[in-house]
């Protein structure tokens, strides 16, 4: 059965949704300790490791997100149920009968997400799909002062699924979205440092709060002013019912890293990517994007002057539900295109259109 890298697992059993993200930023910047020039936060909990290689322009970024989906305490019932506001974007039917993680200042507290009964469902309650602000999440307590000993207000939880290893080097976890983006730009950043270096400067970035705002990512650029930079993310795998190839193109498990391409993509970032995978015999697909890509390239590309981006995937089937799949491989090529694109670069290249 399939083997997860031990730092991707710790990455996938931590707790981070937006604004939270203290546990797998801990993980992640303990990793880069090991092979970075410098391992930093900063203001919004995103953490950065340079490798400063040759030292020279173009400095380059390689950006995942560590933030994952997640759910917030909003209030709490007579009864010391939890009422609960979504951080990211949830489909309200794949949380009912979940059991859920809770962060609290004493530590993780257990609870479910139940629903009404199917026995006691009358006429549209059968058919009408449930909506974040009817779910509340139970954890046993006898009323509301029980349940206030235990849960505060702003509190946040996410679903309780461990990474479950799967056939033909397939996993099934939570939080692959985007847990797997932080682990791939650690990952090549490691690998720039083992092979001596880039002739330029490489920061890898896990960005916070991409699943609200790309606030993280925004403001790491800010500081770090990168003149290029590559953004790792999750896709839609394609090999299940349900999803027309014909509008987001071919990217089943098993196809390789999927690069995208598009009108916020710097044409000479893809070329470079293209090639790499060529030259390399990496596994790759294509991917189109139209106005935007709905990942943190969306905000980095507008940092300061500009900055000239790429965005490389993982295919994941059932994005943001707790039985997300991916396929390991997948994961190896998008670190082996990454790195090949960041050992590639020379100095005084330069991305101006």
């Amino acid at each position: 059965m399939t083997q997860l890298p031990a730092t991707l697992r710790a990455l996938l059993e931590s707790v981070g949704p937006p604004g939270y993200e203290e546990q797998p930023a801990r993980i992640w910047r303990e990793a880069a300790a090991s092979f970075a020039d410098e391992v930093r936060g900063d203001v919004l909990g995103s953490s950065l490791a340079l490798v400063r290689g040759g030292g020279a322009r173009p400095r380059l970024a390689i950006v995942g997100h560590i933030d994952e989906i997640g759910l917030i305490v909003t209030h709490i019932t007579e009864r010391g149920l939890l009422r609960v506001a979504a951080l990211g974007g949830w489909d309200p039917q794949v949380l009912v009968g979940q059991r859920v993680s809770i962060v609290t200042r004493q530590g993780v507290v257990p609870g479910v997400i139940g629903g009404k009964p199917r026995h006691l469902q009358r006429g549209d309650d059968a058919k009408r799909a449930p909506e974040i602000r009817d779910l509340h999440i139970d954890v046993g307590a006898r009323d509301r002062e029980h349940a206030e000993q235990l849960v505060r207000i702003g509190d946040v939880a996410v679903i309780d699924a461990e990474p479950r290893a799967l056939a033909d080097g397939r996993v099934a976890s939570r939080a692959f979205d985007n847990r797997l983006g932080a682990y791939v730009a650690l990952e090549a950043a490691r690998r720039v440092a083992a092979a001596g270096g880039a002739e330029v400067e490489v920061v890898a970035i896990a960005s916070t709060q991409e699943e609200i705002t790309f606030a993280g990512a925004r403001t790491a650029a800010y500081a770090v002013e990168p003149d290029v930079a590559l953004i790792v993310d999750v896709t839609h795998a394609t090999d299940v019912p349900g999803i027309d190839e014909g509008e987001v193109g071919s990217h089943p498990l098993g196809s390789g890293a999927v690069i995208a391409r598009g009108a916020t993509i710097a044409p000479a970032v893809y070329e470079r990517l293209q090639a790499s995978a060529e030259r390399e015999g990496i596994r790759y697909t294509v991917e189109a994007t139209g106005r935007s890509t709905g990942t943190d390239a969306d905000a980095i590309h507008l940092t300061r002057h500009g900055v000239a981006c790429g965005v490389v995937s993982i295919p994941l089937r059932y994005m943001h539900q707790p039985v997300e799949i991916a396929d390991l491989d997948d994961v190896e090529a998008c670190v082996a295109l990454v790195t090949a694109f960041a050992l590639s670069l020379r100095a005084g290249e330069g991305f101006e259109r």
